[in-house]
């Protein structure tokens, strides 16, 4: 009888298979979001943007951000507020609430906050709440600026100032375009407001220069522009509050452009025209954690009124991504589909970076140092607490000679 266990001798030999390899594991530490948890926590001490202003009204509506559930809305004197979205009382939603002038009153016994949680009536109590100075409906702290709603979620002795940047000063004839919708993810204002994903995915992304010429430029389609089809020599350096890249590029018709794109601490992304266009940045961009598994995109520009700023791009010819059929993403993929594709949390443990990925190793070994830092009880990288303090914003692209 032939011996089976014999192994064949001319049986290949089978390297680098997939069977047997280890459990893979996503970097906990930059992509736990949630109460409690360091990166959580490191978040929670920068002022976070929540909405486009102008999507804060006096329907209330429910918001998630850092794990946490809750309302935003707006009170009739225009004042935006962010509550816990179960009432003290008896624990239904504000979400049924009516906002007045001064706060909004819950649907079921009528209690009634301000935008700073403050309980202003208690209409079935004797005097309208004999006891009512005492509570307290929890709530965050919010601002408006450059044409967003803005939160601070964390310990309210370490409350920053929010920034400035010297990127987003307006000029002659010039508005504020905020957008909420993650259109930074997948280029259509008709796209999902939130991406299923974590925060990482995005963040990751604006330190990678070199996904620029292969998925935008020479895949499938042009997303952009074709100067883009330029393979850029790149170089890295950390700023004061972040990691900046430097694009170089001789273009065919021989022109030269040094492209500069800036991330800041902890999830601030300022990126220069898409069409190229000779000048400083005149935007931000935030990947902003909904939870440990999803973001939301925002962004923050200055425009003047009635101006698509993806006009001349490759994507405003193309099909709007919410029409796309499946087939359609497969053959156009851009960054929605490359960061979707890694799932909802990335297995980072699996991850072989190399050369090209030195500015997404720099961005990580930063937050984790700032991580690290606020759970040893000091104030992250990118906070200031003085009034006036203005941050410089390096990007842009600029033309040579």
């Amino acid at each position: 009888m032939d011996d089976m266990s014999a192994a064949p001798a001319t049986r290949p030999k089978l390297e680098g298979v997939a069977y047997g390899r280890p459990q893979q594991h996503p970097n906990d530490t930059l992509t736990r979001v949630g109460p409690g948890a360091p990166c959580g926590e490191y978040m929670r001490r920068f002022w976070q943007p929540v909405l486009a202003s102008r999507n804060v009204t006096t329907r209330p509506r429910e918001i998630r951000i850092l794990g946490e559930d809750l309302l935003v809305f707006r009170d009739g004197s225009g004042r935006p507020g962010l509550l816990y979205p179960r009432c003290m009382h008896r624990g239904t939603t504000l979400l049924y609430g009516h906002v007045e002038p001064d706060g909004i009153r819950c649907c079921y016994h009528g209690w009634k906050f301000a935008v700073d949680g403050t309980c202003l009536d208690q209409p079935c109590e004797p005097n309208g709440g004999l006891n009512r100075d005492a509570a307290r409906q929890p709530w965050y702290p919010v601002q408006e600026k450059y044409g967003l709603v803005w939160a601070y979620m964390g310990p309210p002795d370490r409350m920053p100032v929010l920034p400035d940047f010297d990127n987003m000063e307006l000029e002659e004839g010039e508005e504020y375009f905020a957008g909420d919708n993650s259109m930074g993810a997948h280029g259509d204002p008709n796209g999902p407001e939130v991406v299923p994903y974590s925060w990482l995915h995005m963040n990751d992304n604006v330190m990678d220069p070199f996904h620029v010429q292969v998925l935008h430029s020479t895949f499938s389609v042009v997303h952009f522009v074709k100067e883009f089809e330029v393979m850029p020599t790149v170089d890295f350096e950390y700023i004061t509050n972040g990691v900046i890249y430097k694009a170089y590029r001789k273009l065919d018709d021989g022109r030269e452009v040094d492209r500069i794109s800036t991330w800041m601490a902890p999830n601030i992304m300022s990126v220069p025209s898409v069409l190229l266009t000779h000048g400083r940045s005149n935007g931000l961009g935030f990947s902003v954690p909904v939870d440990d598994s999803h973001s939301r995109i925002l962004m923050t520009m200055r425009m003047k009124p009635n101006v698509d700023f993806r006009r001349g791009a490759g994507l405003a010819n193309m099909k709007p991504w919410s029409q796309m059929t499946f087939e359609e993403h497969q053959d156009a993929p851009g960054d929605y589909e490359a960061q979707a594709g890694q799932g909802p949390i990335s297995l980072h443990s699996e991850e072989h970076l190399a050369t090209s990925d030195r500015g997404v190793a720099m961005q990580r070994r930063m937050l984790e140092k700032d991580i690290k830092a606020v759970m040893e009880g000091a104030d992250p990288t990118g906070v200031y607490f003085d009034e006036g303090h203005v941050i410089h914003v390096p990007s842009g692209n600029f033309y040579r000679g």
